[in-house]
């Protein structure tokens, strides 16, 4: 009898011990290289392996010294991907390649190691002003959608979407937007130029997002999400429709929420917003405060456009959202450098754009980033209403070569090293003229991004704990350390 207590106690001690929950690995810097890779201003660096480090003890920094910590115990927002769109104006010049470049092209965006590893893509529902004109998946008039199809996108778009699906690996988290209703939806009667979407069409119009993604589904192209409009506020020349933060909170709570999850598509998240970051934080107060809108609404998406005002990127306002509404997530859904001008293919501050967004971005809460068009023309088109833009990569279709400018290599600093499902941790500098943001990957590789802003040279430590070490950054450069 002695003999099984002492049996059935030593079991469950064994199964007590098994079902401890394993402590996680602490991030060290014990027995670490630091491959350092640099893209430099005035170089031929880009993304180019520029050094190997080791770390060793590390004191109290002199306030001389320029300093990055990092701190890997003080973790964040896990990372959700980082990718651009797929416009009609992409996929209308991508086929105009050779196969050649068409697969240069795919493997610089979404091969991991030949490229940058594109994670994310954001696509349209209908036309935007990046198509060479306006259209529609259903007859003009057709409340009932009986005539919806998706025949336009099976021409260019849908082809390049699932060949960037294939070379990323087979999965890219894709999520959709909306520029305008259909015209008889609205009380301006017209894609363009804005207008409202009237009330006797909410119930219609939801129910174009769910046919749009069970199509887009059948073609073998899940979606994760939709925002529920691009860009609400603005009264464009191109396809545009305004909702106000009250109009957009009662047809997500009374049509767009309910409708999808009737038509089992409740796992789909709905971005808010879609526009930029000055008037963010009020859409966030006026929907989020709306349990019953609420509960349907993933989080928010942002533009980086509101320097159009004359002032300053208000990065602080992503912040004060995340703040506010920890529990909500943030994307940013688009941006790019506008008033397209071929000789400025390789202006250095254009990728600069791109890095202090990014940084101060990814340091505000932000989950995932998403470009603009990932490829457009040497006149930064196709646009049919003449808003030529840049993109990372350009095609001069006359000569059938790739243009890669600055903005490519900027990002590529984040997507080629930072992976899904990484962890944001703490990172601060100790001079304005650096910017730097780290993630923990999760094979316990840790990605530290620094940019030099300045004209000169920079010597700087990257301390963690007790340990450091010591790297220097060119002027106007970005650096990814990889330890």
């Amino acid at each position: 009898m002695k003999n099984n207590s002492l049996k059935i106690l030593c079991f469950l001690f064994s199964v007590a011990a098994f079902a401890q929950p394993k402590a996680k690995k602490e991030f060290t810097t014990n027995g670490k290289k630091v491959t350092v890779y640099t893209t430099a201003e005035n170089s031929n660096l880009r993304l180019t392996s520029t050094d190997n480090l080791t770390f060793s003890a590390s004191k109290q920094p002199l306030e001389v010294e320029s300093s990055v910590f990092v701190e890997p115990s003080k973790k964040f927002q896990t990372f959700m991907g980082i990718g651009g769109a797929i416009t009609d104006a992409s996929a209308e010049i991508f086929a105009k390649l050779s196969k050649e470049k068409q697969q240069e092209f795919l493997n610089a965006y979404y091969d991991a190691q030949k490229g940058i590893g594109y994670s994310l893509l954001r696509t349209t529902i209908q036309s935007s002003d990046f198509s060479s004109g306006s259209y529609s998946y259903i007859k003009e008039g057709d409340k009932d959608l009986k005539t919806f199809s998706i025949e336009h996108d099976r021409q260019f778009r849908i082809p390049l979407i699932k060949q960037a699906i294939a070379k990323a690996g087979g999965k890219l988290t894709t999520y959709v937007a909306p520029w305008s209703p259909n015209a008889f939806m609205k009380d301006n009667k017209n894609v363009l130029k804005g207008g409202t979407l009237l009330p006797e069409y909410y119930q219609t119009w939801a129910n174009f997002y769910a046919k749009f993604i069970k199509e887009y589904e059948k073609e073998g192209i899940p979606i994760w999400g939709t925002s529920t409009q691009n860009e609400p506020m603005a009264v464009q020349t191109w396809e545009s429709c305004i909702y106000t933060a009250e109009a957009e909170r009662d047809f997500i709570k009374n049509f767009l929420g309910p409708t999808l999850k009737k038509e089992k598509l409740g796992d789909v998240k709905i971005i808010v917003w879609d526009h930029n970051r000055d008037l963010m934080n009020y859409r966030a107060n006026v929907i989020y405060s709306d349990p019953e809108a609420s509960k349907y609404v993933w989080g928010m998406g942002f533009h980086w456009y509101e320097t159009w005002s004359g002032g300053a990127s208000m990065f602080d306002n992503v912040g004060k959202v995340n703040e506010a509404y920890p529990n909500k997530g943030l994307l940013f859904t688009e941006g790019c450098v506008e008033k397209f001008d071929a000789k400025k293919y390789q202006f250095w501050g254009n990728g600069e754009r791109y890095g202090i967004s990014m940084i101060n971005d990814f340091n505000n809460g932000t989950a995932g980033w998403t470009d603009w068009n990932i490829l457009l023309d040497q006149n930064g088109g196709p646009n049919h209403v003449g808003n030529f833009c840049f993109a990372p990569i350009h095609a001069d279709t006359t000569t059938g070569e790739l243009i890669y400018t600055p903005s490519y290599y900027y990002i590529g600093h984040f997507s080629k090293f930072i992976r899904l499902n990484a962890v944001r941790v703490s990172t601060a500098v100790s001079r304005s003229a650096l910017l730097s943001t780290s993630f923990l990957n999760t094979d316990g590789t840790m990605a530290t991004i620094v940019m030099n802003q300045s004209d000169k040279e920079i010597t700087y430590n990257l301390i963690i704990a007790a340990e450091k070490t010591v790297v220097k950054i060119p002027a106007h450069a970005i650096q990814t350390l990889v330890y």
